[in-house]
């Protein structure tokens, strides 16, 4: 919805006449190009699926010919810690292709960038510039990763990352229905269990290791089969340490949240757990996670935002969206209000926040002019539940005023009937075509 820009990445031919690139190439884009190496002319090109949780995308070129002269790449194994890598990309500073070399430092979960998630990820030392996200990382002539990010902190330097083969085959395989599940969540929370007392006041001894659970969320596999206060000991067989790794391979340790990851939807995931000091084990089933579990939702792509707006006042949905519009310093600038949500947990009674970000100046809204990024919890008494239910109050509302109020007692009034008889002339004033967003209430 802002001023169109420009970018570009790089990408490698896999079967399917596919090419595989970053997710954050290809997202909220109206119009996509690909050009060959060593063809200067560029093909109409056209996305065919999309993980935004790992970053990874596939888009093909439906014009004949365009992949006759080309060799698909094959998915190898992850390399070994120290093992050489080559990276392919079209990074800035020219036109042609690029190669550099390195070696595989790390490997263990890490944030990726563009969606916030939590996965596996490979750390090397090769040059990694803008343009290069998307581009392979090769060993023997096989893709052991796609590059996804650099280190942009300023601290370090040649250190980027790179989806490993593990992640890009469990999207490969989501592929091929064509509809994203994305990766399994159990719906539990932990914390490490690193001290000697915590795990005596648990029931384990000395030689036992696990995590606690923190957290049960409604509507998620484990409800009512895993409690709060259990020890999650086992994933799989993978065992879960003190700390919450798992042995990936005798070089590699990994949060055991990897472990859940290796699982496609509708697999059967096995959890052993103590609790009271007995232990237990159990089968779950590998379910979609949630929209969001936390009150603050992640990072949305290729969807039309969110608003409403009443009286004159402009509400959304709090999302990371959002809180990104201040800037790459938003963990410092944007509102406290807004960055303290993000610890909050959702619940089926308070699914996701309403902000009234900013008043547009009129008669009806005198007194709030200045009211702005303001998170509202009741209206006319009420919980608001989630976005769709707030808007649905307001369009649907029957008394004298709406009070919107939050948490520490402040309200907002608006008359309900100037706010209809006003909303027009606002709408013309402010240049705005509609009241509210098109996927509030469908027709």
């Amino acid at each position: 919805m802002l001023t169109p820009s420009q970018s570009s990445g790089s990408g490698s031919v896999i079967d399917g006449n596919l090419i595989l690139t970053n997710a954050h190439v290809v997202a909220d884009a109206s119009y996509l190009q690909a050009q060959k190496h060593n063809d200067p002319r560029r093909y109409l090109a056209r996305v065919v699926f999309v993980s935004h949780d790992a970053d990874l995308a596939l888009i093909t070129v439906d014009e004949p010919g365009f992949f006759s002269d080309l060799k698909a790449l094959t998915i190898g194994d992850l390399p070994a810690p120290l093992d050489e890598v080559s990276v392919y990309g079209y990074p800035i500073g020219g036109k042609s292709l690029s190669i550099t070399k390195g070696i595989l430092s790390r490997v263990e979960q890490q944030i990726y960038a563009h969606s916030g998630t939590y996965l596996l990820a490979g750390q090397i030392d090769a040059a990694i510039n803008p343009g290069n996200s998307g581009g392979p990382v090769i060993v023997n002539q096989e893709i052991v990763g796609v590059v996804m990010q650099a280190n942009s902190g300023g601290r370090a330097e040649n250190l980027g990352y790179f989806v490993p083969p593990s992640i890009i085959r469990h999207v490969l395989a989501d592929s091929l229905d064509g509809v994203h599940d994305g990766f399994p969540d159990l719906g539990f929370r932990t914390q490490t269990l690193d001290s000697p007392a915590a795990k005596a006041a648990y029931g384990l001894s000395k030689d036992q290791s696990g995590v606690l659970v923190i957290k049960v969320f409604d509507d998620a596999p484990a409800r009512d089969r895993i409690l709060e206060n259990d020890v999650i000991m086992k994933i799989d067989n993978f065992d879960v340490a003190d700390d919450g790794s798992i042995r990936l391979t005798s070089d590699i340790l990994t949060d055991y949240k990897h472990a859940i990851d290796l699982h496609d939807i509708d697999d059967t995931i096995r959890v052993t757990y103590a609790r009271d000091g007995n232990i237990n084990t159990i089968e779950l089933p590998a379910r979609r996670a949630l929209d969001s579990y936390s009150l603050v939702a992640g990072d949305q792509f290729d969807k039309i935002p969110e608003y409403y707006i009443y009286g004159g006042v402009l509400f959304v949905p709090l999302n990371m969206n959002l809180i990104k519009r201040w800037g790459s310093d938003w963990g410092r600038t944007a509102p406290v209000s807004l960055l303290q949500a993000r610890n909050e947990w959702s619940s089926p009674t308070r699914r996701q926040l309403v902000v009234a970000l900013q008043v547009l100046a009129a008669d009806v809204n005198l007194g709030y002019h200045d009211w702005r990024n303001w998170i509202v919890d009741y209206v006319n008494g009420e919980p608001i539940r989630d976005f769709a239910d707030f808007a649905t109050m307001l369009k649907t509302n029957q008394q004298e005023n709406v009070v919107f109020e939050n948490t520490n007692g402040y309200q907002m009034v608006i008359n309900h009937a100037e706010a209809v008889n006003s909303e027009a002339s606002i709408l013309a004033q402010y240049r705005i075509p509609a009241p509210y967003s098109s996927n509030l209430f469908p027709e």
